[in-house]
């Protein structure tokens, strides 16, 4: 078989274990999953109230240019309607992205301790990765980031905020990098998490498109909208990128109820607006523990908290799923010694955080 040789030994995306899985692996009635950064409170009502009274007839494709919710969209965030593009979820942006522009000689450059997909597709794509480490506060070092684009270089990828460290690099420090890279080199700028950031200097990314049309910012109804399980993201760019990333998308890559229930959600910004201030309110009561027990934290700008454990991760990581909460090593995100955890209800979050004072006992780390 003529398999490309840059995916020999390359290793397929690992999802954690569900929770019925944990569930029959210790015998345990209730398992709480605070692994993927999902929305704890689930979508908006009016989305639960549309899927018990839906009618749709599954024998019809959907619409395959998704008008409906693209409308919407275009309407929320004030640009064209041509200026979007769609996908099964950001990993599907991030797929056609790639593969509509890498190639063998070309390069990409990405943080080093950011989501792994954007190497993975590079690699698939046969380009070279140009890995920058982030900065002490755990920002993308965009200053070094510059200094690793040339000639050679197809696509720059920053996520902000960013996943696994859920830090904001400044607003400012991105306008300087667009200004400095060159217009024939893609900026990605992965905002999967917009929806939770509270930092008041940061400036809607959507203003640079106008100067800067080799800019793509990428969305999601995965996260604040609580409609993973749908699969829908979004990208906005210039209408030349957009044209030119639209062949490489799988035709029908939304499905009809995805697109339904992405409107409805869209339309409940209430909802969204709930679901942050509690968020924010989940984030102090990991922050107060990690003050307390003297554990270093990532200053976080997202649903998830990377937070030290001065142990070995896959331990407390294990320690934790006996005692029926999944969490995210940090082994498994290149970051040893810490655990990334989604912040759930105030009622899990204090019940998991008695938990992990138990496991880290055993541990002798506290």
């Amino acid at each position: 078989m003529k398999f490309k040789k840059q995916i020999a030994g390359l290793q397929a995306y690992q999802p954690g274990k569900t929770t019925d899985e944990v569930k029959k692996m210790y015998n345990l009635d209730k398992v709480t999953k605070l692994a993927s950064n999902e929305n704890p409170y689930g979508a908006s009502p009016k989305v639960k109230e549309y899927l018990n009274n839906a009618n749709v007839d599954y024998a019809i494709y959907p619409d395959g240019y998704a008008t409906k919710l693209r409308t919407a969209i275009a309407q929320h965030l004030n640009v064209s309607e041509k200026q979007l593009l769609f996908g099964n979820g950001s990993d599907d942006n991030i797929l056609i992205v790639s593969r509509a522009i890498l190639q063998p000689g070309l390069n990409t450059v990405v943080a080093d301790l950011t989501f792994g997909q954007y190497k993975h597709n590079a690699i698939v794509e046969g380009a070279e990765v140009r890995a920058i480490p982030l900065t002490e506060k755990g920002e993308h070092d965009l200053e070094k980031m510059a200094e690793a684009v040339d000639e050679n270089t197809a696509i720059v990828w920053i996520c902000n905020p960013n996943n696994p460290t859920g830090t904001l690099t400044p607003s400012d420090k991105i306008r300087a990098f667009v200004e400095k890279v060159p217009s024939d080199v893609l900026i990605v700028l992965d905002e999967a998490y917009i929806e939770y950031i509270t930092d008041d200097t940061y400036e809607e990314s959507i203003g640079l498109l106008e100067k800067y049309p080799n800019v793509l910012i990428m969305r999601t109804f995965s996260k604040a909208y609580g409609l993973a399980s749908f699969r829908v993201g979004y990208a906005i760019g210039s209408e030349e990128v957009i044209s030119q990333l639209e062949p490489t998308r799988e035709p029908f890559n939304n499905t009809v109820l995805s697109q339904e229930v992405a409107i409805i959600g869209l339309e409940d910004q209430a909802f969204i607006t709930e679901c942050k201030e509690k968020n924010n309110a989940g984030r102090a009561q990991f922050e107060a523990f990690c003050k307390e027990r003297k554990l270093n934290f990532y200053p976080s700008h997202t649903n998830f908290i990377l937070m030290e454990v001065k142990a070995d991760s896959d331990v407390v990581f294990q320690g934790l799923m006996k005692r029926g909460f999944i969490v995210r090593s940090g082994n498994a995100l290149g970051k040893p010694g810490y655990l990334r955890i989604t912040i759930g209800t105030e009622e899990q979050n204090t019940e998991l955080l008695q938990k992990l004072d138990e496991v880290l006992q055993e541990e002798g780390v506290l």
